[in-house]
C-alpha cells in the first residue's frame, strides 16, 4: 500500500478539495502544454490527474527560471520551491491548503510511487540555467538534459507504472529517461533562435565549433562559411538514436499508457522530421504542428501500432 498523506482522506474517491486542485492543474495542463496535453488525454482519470499534477508543478519551475525576475530572485524563488517540495514529501501538505498545486502533487504521489527527487534533479536544471551555464560537450548537455526532461520522464514512469511481466522491466526507468533526452533535444533543436535571444545557447561548444556556428544563431542569417544545416543534421542524428532506445520504453507499458508516451513522443519526432526538412526554418521561427498532425499522432498511439512496432524490433534484436 502506498504512503499515505497526512491531512488526506484514506478513499478511492479524492474528495472535493482535491478534486478541485487536480481540477486546476488539469487547466494549466491544457492551457500551457499543447503537446503533452494531447498525451495524457488519453490515460485514465488517476494518471490524467496525476500527470497533470507533476505539469503544473514542473511548469511553475520552468516559468522561474524563464521569468524576468533578477537572478538572485529566481534562486531564491526556486529554493523556495524546494523547500515546497520537500513538505509535500514530508506529507506536510493538507486537502485545504491554499496551493492546488502542491494539494494535487502531495495527492498523486499518495496514489502513485513517484520519485519526488526527480523534481528535484528539474530544479537542479533550472538553477543551470539562472547561472547561465553553457556546455563544451555532449556528454555536459546530457548531464543538464536529465535534469529538465531524463527526470521528468522517469517521473512519469511512477504514474505509469509498468505491465507484469513486462521483459526488460528493470531498465524502464533508464529507457524514460533516454526518451526525455530525445524529447529535450528536440526542444533545443526548435527554440536555437529563442534562446539565443534570452542569452542562452544549449548546443555543445565542440560542435558549433565543427560547423562553423560559434557566432550564435541572433537572426535567421548565419556567417557565410557557418554550415548551419550540417550542424542541425549532426544533432537530428544524435536525436534519432535517443528516440530509438528510448521508444524501447513502450512495450513495457499498459495500453493507454503507452499510447500517451507514443502521442508525446510522435510529435516530437514529426517536429524532428520537421527540422530535418527544413533546418534553417528554426532561424525563422517556432516550427510545430498543425492540429490535426497531432491528433493523427495521438490516434496512432491510441492504436498501440507504435508500441507492437517497438516490440518486434526489440524482439529480432534478441534473437
Amino acid at each position: 500500500m502506498s504512503p499515505t498523506v497526512e491531512g488526506f482522506a484514506h478513499t478511492s474517491v479524492p474528495s472535493a478539495p482535491v478534486l478541485a486542485a487536480y481540477s486546476y492543474c488539469e487547466a494549466v495542463t491544457g492551457s500551457q502544454a499543447r503537446n503533452f496535453a494531447y498525451g495524457i488525454r488519453l490515460l485514465p482519470t488517476d494518471k490524467r490527474q496525476a500527470m497533470s499534477a507533476l505539469y503544473a508543478f514542473s511548469r511553475r519551475v520552468d516559468d522561474i527560471g524563464d521569468g524576468t525576475l533578477a537572478p538572485g530572485a529566481k534562486l531564491a524563488r526556486l529554493e523556495e520551491t524546494r523547500a515546497q517540495l520537500g513538505r509535500i514529501r514530508a506529507g506536510e501538505v493538507a486537502e485545504d491548503d491554499t496551493d492546488p498545486v502542491a494539494v494535487a502533487l502531495a495527492h498523486a504521489a499518495r496514489r502513485f510511487p513517484i520519485p519526488l527527487g526527480g523534481l528535484d534533479e528539474l530544479i537542479d536544471g533550472v538553477l543551470m540555467d539562472v547561472r547561465g551555464e553553457s556546455y563544451e560537450t555532449w556528454e555536459d548537455l546530457k548531464a543538464y538534459c536529465r535534469c529538465v526532461a531524463g527526470a521528468i520522464g522517469r517521473l512519469s514512469l511512477g504514474v505509469f507504472g509498468t505491465t507484469p511481466g513486462a521483459a526488460d522491466a528493470d531498465r524502464a526507468a533508464e529507457y524514460a529517461d533516454t526518451l526525455g533526452l530525445a524529447l529535450q533535444l528536440t526542444n533545443i533543436l526548435r527554440d536555437v533562435r529563442e534562446d539565443a535571444a534570452n542569452g542562452r545557447t544549449y548546443l555543445p561548444a565542440e560542435d558549433l565549433a565543427k560547423f562553423g556556428c560559434t557566432e550564435g544563431f541572433h537572426s535567421d542569417r548565419v556567417a557565410a562559411d557557418a554550415d548551419f544545416a550540417g550542424l542541425v543534421h549532426h544533432e537530428v542524428r544524435r536525436a534519432r538514436a535517443l528516440f530509438v532506445e528510448g521508444y524501447r520504453l513502450l512495450p513495457m507499458l499498459d495500453r493507454r499508457s503507452g499510447a500517451c508516451v507514443a502521442a508525446m513522443a510522435g510529435i516530437y519526432r514529426r517536429l524532428l522530421d520537421r527540422i530535418e526538412r527544413e533546418p534553417y526554418a528554426v532561424l525563422r521561427g517556432r516550427v510545430s504542428l498543425p492540429t490535426h498532425e497531432k491528433a493523427y499522432v495521438a490516434v496512432r498511439g491510441l492504436s498501440g501500432l507504435d508500441a507492437r512496432t517497438i516490440s518486434r524490433q526489440s524482439t529480432r534484436r534478441r534473437i
